[in-house]
């Protein structure tokens, strides 16, 4: 039973997103090492593990704010706040004191200007995108603040200021973003529907949204290359980003000329995972390599 309960509770936190946006954390970290030329392990625990926490809280929230809109959705119906199996004031006690945790040890274990993108961060995922996504198709890029947030975390975490290379890094994952998550909106269109929410695809349309991901994959490639161009990072890292963007450009390209839009946002999407991990390990060795 108290297994059971704490896989409930576990579940709540969104481990998935937890799990990729630490890879983030860690990336942006070591972004910022390999530039520096300087490495605190200290400083790296803290940032895993304060984000961590903050992400766990937020995402517990989230679960808060959209249980009357998981309800309506298949993939989401059987969510503990839907069915009942966690009392919302439970829900809400759970994620303060995660919260506050994380805020702690990000104020004891980094600095003052990590623990404020954090505040942003956090803001944006549980307040300004839990309205924005009921009321505008732009609640999606306003969704990609937050989730560009980690590794902007982790990057300042080291080097305690938002330099060109910070903004570059966020643009990084904010262009990223918006691909991947029209990728899901596409396949799962139904379900965003029948919840009344405006994303792109339910408002727009398939096709607008198509052409929104060719045009975010294309401003991948050309942010994620800017970290050589302004000397942050090696022309190894150039060439590798160069390809694995270009390939994903080509996949969204596809997007026109399939026959089965399903299967090819899911491909989109599966993709964009790979594209993310590749990132991810190239941001953390690009400044170091030639």
């Amino acid at each position: 039973m108290t297994s059971s309960l704490f896989q409930t509770y576990y579940r709540l936190t969104k481990p998935g997103i937890i799990y990729g946006n630490s890879l983030n954390v860690a990336a942006g970290y070591f972004l910022a090492a390999g530039i520096l030329r300087h490495f605190d392990l200290k400083i790296l625990v803290g940032v895993l593990l304060g984000s961590a926490l903050v992400m766990a809280s937020g995402c517990v929230f989230n679960n808060f704010i959209d249980r009357h809109i998981d309800d309506k959705m298949a993939r989401t119906k059987k969510r503990a706040l839907v069915t009942g199996t966690v009392k919302p004031a439970a829900a809400l006690s759970y994620a303060s004191a995660l919260g506050l945790l994380g805020f702690g040890v990000l104020t004891a274990l980094t600095n003052w200007v990590t623990v404020a993108v954090g505040i942003v961060g956090f803001v944006f995922y549980v307040v300004i995108y839990a309205i924005g996504k009921r009321k505008s198709v732009y609640g999606t890029l306003v969704g990609s603040v937050s989730g560009a947030i980690p590794p902007l975390a982790g990057y300042t975490a080291l080097s305690g200021q938002l330099d060109g290379a910070a903004w570059i890094l966020f643009a990084i994952l904010v262009t990223w973003q918006m691909p991947h998550f029209y990728a899901i909106a596409i396949y799962r269109l139904k379900d965003y529907a029948s919840a009344g929410l405006p994303v792109w695809p339910v408002k727009k349309g398939v096709n607008s949204a198509k052409g929104q991901i060719i045009a975010w994959t294309a401003a991948f490639l050309v942010v994620s290359c800017a970290l050589t161009f302004f000397g942050y990072t090696g022309y190894i890292y150039l060439a590798v980003m160069l390809a694995i963007s270009s390939v994903w450009l080509f996949k969204a390209l596809q997007g026109f000329r399939t026959p089965d839009t399903d299967r090819w946002a899911r491909k989109m999407f599966f993709f964009s995972l790979i594209v993310t991990l590749v990132t991810d390990v190239m941001l953390a060795v690009g400044a170091l390599l030639p």
